[in-house]
């Protein structure tokens, strides 16, 4: 397969994934200095089970890129990582990582996570409703009607029904675990449709009627404002750290036994079980090692 045919099916699995609201990290090797297997304009596509789609180098330094690509899927930053076969001084502008595996050559990859916009599903097409699209729309959010069930990935669900299936959009937004729930209406009505919901107390909490921060609004368009910074508000935010910062990332790593690289602790890196203990390596050369003397590497 030819570099071009390589990258024509990398850009394919991006608009699909892109499609089906995917979050991937997508790495291009920048530079390449010899002796390295990849090449400057090298891609691949990075998911957040560790999946790789392309090629950035080898076994080695794809750990590294995986290990670096799913945090940044927490922080939503990108990232120019510089992999190296032996210790060097911090450059300005670049994670550099050592990573003794390698086979001689320095590899700079850019890292950038393409993460989907948040979606927010409304009910209803009231004033307000058509107001809480239109402006979600231009703040960059993925606005989606109510069709009757409620997305996994949803960020938020506005219901603005005016009591058409309020009860069933707000019981499915619960059970879905939707971060932000919001009901448009008075005090008064709000907390009576919510006590009528068969759901226990705790979720019933969690729905925020009258929806919207108090900013005093009128409008459907103020009112609108009010709950989509409301949603803005209470989003939990990006860490923006790598994994070598001292913050802990939410995800786990391992330390490779033989070499001392961090490595993701996910089912696409290689690991190998002994004893009833799974270790976790960078690339085939720690893993042979390892399993020709365990003992070896014990402590």
């Amino acid at each position: 397969m030819s570099a071009s045919d390589l990258n024509s099916e990398i850009a394919t699995r991006a608009c699909e994934l892109l499609a089906g609201r995917v979050p991937f990290v997508h790495a291009r090797v920048v530079l390449a200095e010899r002796p390295t297997s990849a090449k400057p304009g090298d891609e691949a596509l990075i998911l957040a089970d560790g999946t790789i789609v392309g090629f950035v180098g080898g076994t080695c330094a794809e750990s590294t890129v995986r290990a670096q690509s799913l945090a940044l899927l927490d922080s939503h930053e990108s990232l120019l990582l510089r992999i190296t076969p032996t210790p060097e001084e911090t450059i300005g502008g670049k994670l550099t990582v050592h990573n003794p595996c390698l086979s001689g050559g320095t590899l700079e990859i850019f890292l950038e996570p393409i993460v989907p916009a948040p979606l927010v599903v409304v009910v209803g097409d009231s004033p307000i409703a058509r107001a809480v699209r239109g402006l979600g729309d231009r703040l960059g959010y993925d606005v989606a009607a109510w069709d009757g069930s409620v997305p996994a990935d949803a960020a938020a669900i506005v219901v603005a029904s005016h009591g058409r299936d309020e009860e069933q959009a707000l019981v499915a937004a619960l059970q879905a675990g939707t971060a932000y729930v919001g009901l448009v209406a008075s005090r008064k009505r709000g907390e009576a449709v919510v006590a009528a919901l068969d759901v226990c107390g705790s979720m019933k909490g969690r729905i925020r009627t009258p929806a919207g921060l108090d900013i005093g609004a009128r409008t459907p368009a103020e009112v609108a404002l009010s709950i989509l910074a409301e949603i803005v508000a209470s989003r939990p935010r990006p860490s923006g750290r790598s994994i070598t910062s001292d913050a802990a990332p939410t995800m786990e790593t391992a330390i490779d036994p033989v070499c001392g690289m961090n490595v993701a602790m996910v089912d696409a890196s290689l690991h190998f079980d002994h004893d009833g203990v799974r270790t976790w390596f960078c690339g085939s050369g720690c893993l042979r090692a390892f399993a020709a003397d365990p003992a070896a590497y014990s402590a």
